[in-house]
């Protein structure tokens, strides 16, 4: 298993460029299956996840054709079996999302229950029984969801999500993109990456409304066309770059970015003392080599603050001046990042759903190990900031989510680099 050592005291500076977001780029390729003709999805980031999606589509007797770019088009209509087989399923929860769109298109399919981040429960629950709502017969046996659409096909339907779920919002979608009729999602999530869905979608034939909103409405069509999509930029990894550069009082420009998409975020830089400037593509972070001030922030689906950035923040907050309170409202499982940071000197105290974390001067480096895909960046800011060198070790949880990381801080300045396991 690869690690990445860490050399750190070092203040980032400089620029680089952001991926496409993994998670707007997973339920893309996913709804390319409902095309009847060939789609080209652009701006795809080289992670493993995406990877395992190519090679599933490759199992299902759907042949990707990848340039040198990484831009992948996709002709669905070779599809040979509608069977999602659990090898593949289990690294990767985002392969649920291909249930709804098989389903829609081809009036069955077979996907085994997903696997993924340890970080607590997501139920699949609210798939199944969105897609029931439109008239699906679905058994979960064996580790496998079978679901068959009716004679005729899926039909439309007003569906109320219990719990705001960004992949259910997005499997329901696609379902509906095909069904016959209208359909309405109410408590839908309002994530950008619903939104760049949405809008594939659309650019593919299909009339979808309201996303971005928590009530959108799918009008179903007859078929959905081929054509090309250029998948936006990662919040996250915009996010997790600028806390880096933050925690080690440096600057950073991030280009090929959307400062729009990440308001929330930006807002808690300024509160810890930096100096941001946006412009349409791009952000730009000045710390001027002062200490952060520490930030309280609770995390809540979109708008509100990102889940996925919690960790990054608490990593920030471990050394900034005074005392931050982090509590997480998403996910029960999700601060086991905490004691991997204490170890290297850090005064974080954990109860229930909140962490208050007290700003020491100075982090110690330390071995460490990551425990899902952000606690990974949160140990990788750490070290940045920490005396000596820091070992991490299972970083292929963070090859999950960024892309070339080690490249992009070395562009930065940073003293990382990877060491084979």
């Amino acid at each position: 298993m690869d690690k990445l050592i860490i050399t750190g005291g070092i203040r980032l500076d400089g620029e680089i460029r952001i991926s496409g977001a993994k998670n707007a780029a997973l339920p893309i390729l996913a709804a390319t299956l409902l095309a009847d003709t060939p789609v080209t999805v652009c701006n795809l980031p080289h992670l493993h996840d995406i990877t395992t999606m190519i090679e599933l589509f490759g199992r299902m007797g759907v042949q990707p054709v990848i340039d040198e770019k990484l831009s992948v088009e996709v002709d669905a209509s070779s599809i040979k079996t509608l069977i999602a087989p659990y090898e593949l399923v289990k690294t990767m929860r985002a392969s649920i999302l291909v249930l709804g769109p098989m389903v829609a298109r081809f009036g069955e399919a077979e996907v085994a229950l997903p696997g993924g981040c340890a970080i607590g429960s997501r139920p699949v629950d609210l798939h199944i029984r969105g897609l029931e709502a439109m008239g699906a017969k679905i058994d979960v046996e064996g580790g496998y969801i079978k679901a068959k659409a009716p004679e005729g096909g899926l039909r439309g339907a007003h569906f109320f999500f219990d719990i705001v779920s960004v992949t259910g919002t997005e499997n329901i979608m696609m379902a509906a993109a095909l069904a016959r009729g209208r359909t309405v999602l109410e408590n839908a999530a309002r994530e950008p990456e619903v939104v760049d869905l949405a809008n594939f979608i659309n650019a593919m034939g299909g009339k979808v409304s309201g996303a971005g909103t928590d009530t959108i409405t799918i009008d179903g069509v007859e078929r959905l066309g081929g054509g090309r999509y250029s998948v936006m930029p990662d919040r996250i990894e915009t996010g997790t770059y600028l806390v880096a550069a933050a925690a080690t009082g440096g600057r950073v420009k991030l280009k090929d970015t959307d400062p729009t998409i990440l308001e929330a975020v930006l807002s808690k830089l300024q509160e810890a003392g930096a100096e941001i400037t946006t412009g349409k593509d791009w952000i730009e972070l000045d710390m001027k080599g002062k200490r952060p001030k520490a930030v309280n922030l609770r995390t809540a689906p979109y708008p509100a603050f990102p889940t996925d950035m919690q960790a990054q923040f608490i990593s920030l907050n471990a050394i900034a001046e005074g005392t931050g309170t982090v509590i997480e409202t998403v996910f029960e499982n999700r601060f086991m990042h905490v004691y991997e940071m204490n170890r290297m000197g850090a005064q974080i105290l954990v109860e229930g759903n909140t962490a208050i974390v007290t700003g020491v001067p100075q982090l110690k480096g330390a071995p460490v190990m990551a425990t899902d895909l952000r606690a990974s960046a949160s140990l990788v800011i750490a070290a940045l900031v920490a005396e000596g060198e820091t070992l991490i070790d299972r970083i292929y949880h963070i090859d999950r989510g960024y892309e070339c990381i080690e490249e992009k801080l070395q562009l930065l300045g940073a003293k990382i680099r990877r060491v084979p396991g």
